[in-house]
């Protein structure tokens, strides 16, 4: 039904023009919600999606209708080379601009892109060369096999062409590998690091791959108006554009399109009515038209395309549990296996200060190939300060990390996580609107190279197919098979931790660091946990347990570390740290529930 819908929207599209009954106007109408679609793309990618708010988008569809606007009339070159032009030019600046802003966070952000926008739009207005506030005119038309696309009409298709081809391309490109990186920025990049994201090249390359779809625009704009000025380049367009992102519906492609006719048909209608319905000639309608996007925004927070999209999508869900898991596909590459009992971590001397407070004491273990220790102790021990000083979350104050004989303490979390360290986490950190079998297929992200190129030409399909294939075996193996199409977040809390520790194994860690994945599991469900552990010990995996539960450890571990404020209590087999006074001392006969977030 989807794909009939599609079919019959570019149906609609290409008749359009031809209908002498359209008029003109709506034609232009139509042409400049295509031109806004392209710049609202981008959006959904960088704001959307990655939760990188940019009021700036307005400047860069300046760049591109200035290049082409200068080199055509200056250089006398053809629109279609000053297409590639504005690109370069786009490109360059986006990526020295993201490579400065994308470094702030909170509200810094979008007060950074407020600033260069402003700076462009008064640059594009004091140079010589570009007229100044008066712009360039006589920009020359496109031409396509020698027709020419002067008219409004004939420029129509290629606009839509374009804006058709964007949505294509970001669609595939948010359906792969690169596309579930790009997804883990908003609310989980530190997760995403700890699986060996590059998360601050992800958000450079999409806040360029923004810049050059408002490029394009800018280019489609120059030649439809054949002149320029700086009026449509400046901080009120900007934020019109994030306007249309927001209400149709900022983490939707399609949205981009809804909003977009929405805002300028709105604007438009209100422009034409309102004076008539008040008698008045004074300037209401930005307030009017404030007033309905609060409306529109106070009763869709997520803007109009999933309530738009609700009923084909539920129709699309029914027997979600049942569908079919991906096809079969080649098994990804695997790493060599440690012999047993070769030391796999060294843990010497690690110390963590935060402030005053020292967190993690001196502590040293070992955990060996083919075992599983057990690092347990009460309430703010430093367990999971510990975990964090290991995977590179937490720089050391002090101390030493070894894996596999290679020191990894001075080490960022992703380059730790290439060498086949994979980890959960105390508090589940899974993204909550994409599918199970799409989070665990994050955890493989560092087991194929598909480029974002490749993403967006959905040339990426027999690697996909092989991630997509290893995230449901991973599944299958922990027993939630079933639940392979079901959003994350709808998962009891239970699950949710099956979930994590499959997602690691699809890294194919030959360490494995488990915080507290027994709780929130009912008894039978940590039996069946106890025994996928089990069989990965028998498979010579090492595994680094923080647990609560004594007795799911006690039948476990091999070997025992207990912690108690920060400093190393006891060490040994489970039996005799469970007779250990010192350690019964610490517990006084109970560990409580819950974990303060610095340990």
């Amino acid at each position: 039904m989807n794909r009939l819908i599609l079919i019959g929207f570019i149906a609609i599209l290409a008749i359009l023009p031809q209908l002498a009954a359209t008029p003109e106007f709506w034609i232009t109408q139509i042409n400049y919600i295509g031109l806004a679609t392209l710049v609202v793309i981008g959006l959904v990618v960088l704001t959307g999606v990655a939760g990188l708010t940019s009021f700036g988008q307005a400047a860069f569809v300046g760049v591109g209708a200035y290049a082409t606007a200068y080199f055509t009339t200056a250089a006398g070159w053809s629109p279609w080379a000053t297409l590639f032009v504005g690109l370069f030019f786009t490109g360059l600046i986006a990526w020295i601009l993201g490579a400065i802003t994308l470094r702030l966070s909170g509200h810094y952000l979008p007060l950074g892109t407020i600033a260069w926008g402003l700076s462009l739009f008064y640059l594009f207005g004091n140079i010589e060369a570009f007229g100044k506030y008066d712009g360039i005119a006589g920009i020359r038309p496109i031409e396509v096999f020698g027709i020419s696309l002067a008219s409004g009409r004939n420029m129509y298709y290629l606009i839509w062409v374009l804006v058709l081809l964007a949505m294509w391309a970001t669609h595939n490109l948010l359906a792969s590998r690169p596309g579930r990186a790009i997804r883990a920025l908003k609310g989980g990049a530190g997760m995403a690091e700890s699986f060996g994201v590059n998360t601050a090249a992800y958000k450079i390359i999409i806040f360029v791959y923004a810049a050059m779809l408002a490029s394009v625009s800018g280019w489609l704009y120059a030649h439809m108006q054949r002149a320029v000025s700086p009026s449509p380049f400046g901080l009120n367009y900007g934020i019109e554009y994030l306007f249309m992102a927001v209400v149709g519906g900022a983490a939707s492609v399609w949205g981009a399109l809804l909003g977009s006719s929405l805002v300028l048909i709105i604007k438009d209608q209100i422009q034409n009515w309102l004076p008539r319905l008040l008698d008045t000639t004074a300037n209401f309608e930005m307030i009017v038209f404030g007033v309905l996007l609060v409306v529109i925004l106070q009763y869709a927070p997520g803007g109009l395309w999933p309530i738009v999209s609700a009923p084909f999508r539920r129709r699309g869900a029914r027997g979600v549990k049942a569908a079919p898991p991906p096809p079969e596909a080649p098994a990804l590459p695997q790493r060599p296996r440690p012999q047993a009992g070769q030391v796999v971590l060294d843990v010497d001397a690690a110390r963590k200060e935060f402030g005053g407070l020292v967190a993690v004491n001196d502590i040293g273990f070992r955990v060996r190939a083919g075992e599983i220790v057990g690092l347990i102790g009460p309430n703010g021990a430093g367990k999971s300060t510990t975990f964090n000083l290991i995977t590179g979350v937490l720089p050391l104050t002090r101390g030493m990390v070894r894996f596999m004989d290679e020191r990894i303490d001075t080490l960022k979390a992703r380059d730790i996580a290439k060498r086949g360290v994979g980890r959960t986490f105390q508090h589940v950190q899974l993204l909550p609107t994409m599918s199970v079998l799409e989070n665990v297929a994050l955890g493989a992200h560092l087991r194929s190279d598909v480029s974002v190129l490749a993403g967006t030409l959905h040339a990426d399909r027999p690697r996909e197919a092989q991630l997509l294939h290893e995230a449901a075996r991973q599944l299958q193996r922990v027993g939630l098979g079933d639940y392979l199409y079901e959003q994350a977040g709808n998962l009891a809390l239970g699950q949710q931790r099956i979930v994590e520790i499959a997602r690691a194994l699809a890294a194919d860690p030959v360490l494995l660091l488990l915080d507290e994945p027994a709780a929130g599991l009912r008894y039978k469900e940590k039996q069946a946990l106890g025994q996928v552990l089990k069989q990965l010990r028998a498979e010579g995996m090492s595994i680094l347990l923080v647990e609560h539960d004594m007795e799911f450890v006690m039948e476990l571990t091999n070997h025992l570390v207990v912690m108690d404020f920060g400093t190393k209590l006891a060490e040994g087999p489970p039996a005799e740290v469970q007779a250990n006074p010192a350690v019964l001392e610490a517990y006084l006969g109970g560990i409580d529930d819950e974990e303060p977030a610095h340990a």
